[in-house]
Formats: C-alpha cells, sequence, structure tokens
C-alpha cells in the first residue's frame, strides 16, 4: 500500500484509534496479529498479519465497516476507484523456519 507523503503522523493517529467495531471484525475474522510498517523514504506500508484459518482482511472488503474505513483513510492514501487501498501482493522470495 501507499501512503501519500505528508500524512505519516495522520496515518499513525488514526490507527492509534482504530474503530472497536473494526478491532472486533478484524479479531472475529482469526486475525491474532496485525502490524503495518512504513517505508519513509518511498511512502509503502507493508502489512504482515497472523491468521487463525483461512480468512485475511483481504476477505473483508465486502462489510459494511471495511468500507467506512476504507473511505476514512482515502484521503491519505493511493486508493482504487472503491475507496480500497492499492496494494500489490509480494511474493515470498524467502523464509527460514
Amino acid at each position: 500500500m501507499k501512503l501519500i507523503p505528508g500524512f505519516e503522523e495522520e496515518y499513525e493517529r488514526r490507527h492509534r484509534e482504530i474503530w472497536p467495531e473494526l478491532v472486533t471484525l478484524l479479531k472475529d475474522t482469526g486475525i491474532i496479529d496485525y502490524q503495518i510498517f512504513l517505508d519513509k523514504e518511498t511512502s509503502c506500508l507493508f502489512a504482515i498479519q497472523e491468521v487463525n484459518g483461512n480468512s485475511s482482511s483481504q476477505d473483508l472488503g465486502s462489510t459494511q465497516i471495511v468500507q467506512r474505513w476504507w473511505e476514512y483513510m482515502a484521503d491519505i492514501m493511493e486508493t482504487n476507484a472503491d475507496n480500497s487501498p492499492v496494494s500489490v501482493e509480494l511474493p515470498n522470495v524467502f523464509h527460514l523456519h
């Protein structure tokens, strides 16, 4: 995902104040750990999720709460026409067990 430059603090503030109903949805979906990292040089965001089950946040785009969150975040991120964040799936090139 990509943040619009200059909105780093706002992005962090919004996530510190994440809506309780969104947290509940994520946890009920089986997401037990969710981290987002920011590369300040490129404004790229990288997310990692530990999931219990077969679902992820990527499966929640049709829910009303996620659509509201996307709309809320659309002014500070690169988005698609439906306000979902522009994202690129990265291939795993190394994993040490």
